[in-house]
């Protein structure tokens, strides 16, 4: 049965949510509060991290699921969003060989390299005591991809409608179930079902609408760019922390057209995505620069810059306590599901209106940056 959706958010998750919706049939409005391509909040910037390489095994299988998908989406809309160059992953052994064995499990390759084997690679990054290669990873272009799931959705009948701020989502009171959205202009939308995906907002605005939700937080984090000639032509990769380097969180990084981009992991301050400071941390730049020099020896030389596509606003990063991040559904009655497989990596649960999970909306790849709009800790 084609049930009437609306979607609260259209950055990365909103827009996945609304292209597989629009594909099984539904009824699909995007209500987002800002202008296409904005900067206010995570699903912004020329790049992400895709991967298949997860601790939990659940997440790798939805990676599985999620790469045909990002490669229909392709088709669809005509636009490249998705490149696989491989990804590194390196430090500590127990957690590398975590990885390797996830991804046997998966019946996905993999290669166990020595740091020597590392450098002969690629000469600009230096692997920690050991290193793992898998070669179905690469990056995700932030921007191109939410306008490609927009272009989508709208193809098979969504409506995305900019600049509407969602103030209020109520139960209608009718028989039989539905749910009332209430925007600034004082118009009241009614639907089926409504997906929330607000990402930074979701602590400020979800724990009145969904019970059974973990304590979130919001950070502020500061990746930088590195422009070094090459930097398309570099892996994923990310630096596990408890061997040769000791860093809580891990460092990740990806080469894109801005170039070799490099951030820790859930470091940032907490802030209210309305209201922070978004002036970049010359702290946190520096700390970046002075593992680039330990770590990096390809883009000696190159000075850092802050993301071009966080200049003034930094990236956010929402969390929950468990080191889980959720995308919260609200169906119109019990065990009514509305949101499922959008095309990307990382893809944790929604949670219906009673705390039930129910499968979810994955995110752009949980160490793509600090800018994935709903990501784990």
């Amino acid at each position: 049965m084609a049930l009437r959706v609306l979607v609260v958010g259209g950055g990365l998750m909103g827009a996945a949510a609304a292209w597989r919706l629009s594909v099984r049939g539904h009824q699909v409005t995007v209500l987002e509060r800002f202008g296409p391509g904005h900067d206010r909040g995570s699903s912004y910037g020329s790049s992400r991290i895709f991967r298949l390489a997860y601790a939990e095994p659940s997440y790798t299988e939805l990676a599985l699921r999620a790469l045909p998908l990002w490669r229909r989406l392709e088709e669809e809309s005509g636009q490249s969003v998705l490149t696989l160059t491989g990804a590194v992953d390196h430090g500590l052994p127990e957690a590398v060989e975590r990885l390797a064995g996830v991804l046997a499990g998966a019946g996905r390759s993999a290669q166990r390299l020595s740091p020597g084997e590392v450098a002969d690679r690629w000469p600009g990054l230096r692997a920690d005591t050991t290193a793992l290669y898998h070669p179905d990873a690469g990056r995700v272009h932030a921007d191109d991809a939410v306008a490609a799931l927009l272009k989508a959705s709208g193809q098979r009948g969504a409506e995305v409608r900019h600049g509407v701020r969602v103030t209020e989502i109520r139960d209608t009171g009718r028989t039989g179930g539905g749910v009332t959205v209430v925007t600034d202009a004082d118009e009241a939308l009614t639907a089926d079902a409504v997906v929330v995906a607000v990402g930074g907002w979701a602590p400020g605005f979800l724990p009145d609408l969904v019970s059974g939700l973990p304590p979130m937080r919001v950070t502020q984090e500061q990746p930088v760019h590195f422009p070094v000639p090459d930097a398309l032509d570099w892996p994923s990769f990310i630096h596990h922390p408890g061997a040769g380097w000791h860093v809580p969180g891990g460092l990740y990084g990806l080469g894109s057209v801005d170039g070799v981009k490099i951030g820790l992991h859930g470091v940032g301050p907490v802030v209210d995505p309305d209201h922070r400071d978004r002036t970049p941390d010359p702290a946190a730049v520096e700390r970046l620069r002075a593992y680039a020099e330990e770590w990096l020896p390809g883009v000696a030389g190159t000075e850092p810059a802050p993301s071009p596509a966080s200049t003034p606003p930094r990236p956010t990063r929402t969390s929950s306590s468990t080191g889980r991040a959720r995308s919260p559904c609200w169906p119109a009655s019990p065990g009514t599901a509305s949101s499922s497989g959008p095309p990307s990596a990382n893809s944790p649960p929604t949670w219906s209106k009673g705390g039930r999970a129910s499968p979810g909306s994955p995110s752009a790849g949980r160490h793509g940056g600090a800018e994935t709009a709903v990501s784990a800790r």
